[in-house]
Order: structure tokens, then C-alpha cells, then sequence
């Protein structure tokens, strides 16, 4: 079943804009086109969208997401650096988890500070 790039905005969550910017950029080249030249998302598609949207939200540039993109068309022979490219990404992650986790930190012992001075100062 194929979907129009307003379809597929409505189930990716995705704007048609940024769609669009995807395709530009070199991210969706496995979507179809009808005779019309008219977009034609396919369910595996949705998988790709995921993944991609997943890579920029963990703060991966689209250039990087690119030539992810690229490695995977280039077929299994590129298994090696893309599981790189992932593990990569998945460190990236991490240590900002960890840095985070200090400022979560920080911020309950400020959250704890204030709530004793109000205590405090409704004596």
C-alpha cells in the first residue's frame, strides 16, 4: 500500500516539510514516485523514518545520517560501518545521559534548598 507524503506526515508525526527536507537531503532515497512524480511512502519506509528521526533526535547531523542512509543502500557489505556509525552515535548518548544525570542532580539539591527556605521562612 502506498501513502502520499500528507499520509505519511499523519503517521510519522512527521511535518511534510521536514519530509520533503529529508528527501532534498539525501535521506529518502528508497521512497517511490508514481508516474506523476508524486511521493509514494511504503510501509518498510515507516521503519526507515524511525530510525532516521531516531538518529537526529540522539543529535546526529543529517550529514552523518546520509552517509548512514548511503552505507545501507550501498548493501551488506557496509554491516561493519554502519554497526561503527550506531555504536558511535550510542556513546554519544550516553555521556550526554551523564551529563544529565549531573544537572538532575544539581537541580534537586537546588529544588531541596528552596523548599527548606520556604519551610523555613513560614515558621
Amino acid at each position: 500500500m502506498g501513502y502520499s507524503i500528507s499520509k505519511a506526515s499523519e503517521k510519522t508525526g512527521l511535518s511534510t516539510f521536514t519530509l520533503r527536507y529529508y528527501e532534498k537531503e539525501g535521506l529518502l532515497p528508497f521512497v517511490e514516485r508514481t508516474p506523476s512524480g508524486t511521493r509514494c511512502f511504503q510501509d518498510g519506509d515507516f521503519e526507515w523514518l524511525g530510525m532516521i528521526t531516531c538518529l537526529k533526535n540522539t543529535g546526529m547531523s543529517i550529514k552523518d545520517i546520509r552517509e548512514f542512509v548511503g552505507l545501507y543502500m550501498e548493501g551488506d557489505e557496509t554491516f561493519e560501518k554502519r554497526l561503527a556509525m550506531i555504536h558511535a552515535q550510542k556513546r554519544e548518548v550516553e555521556a550526554r545521559m551523564e551529563e544529565f544525570q549531573h544537572y538532575l542532580e544539581k537541580l534537586d539539591c537546588k529544588i531541596e534548598y528552596y523548599e527548606r527556605a520556604a519551610r523555613d521562612a513560614g515558621r
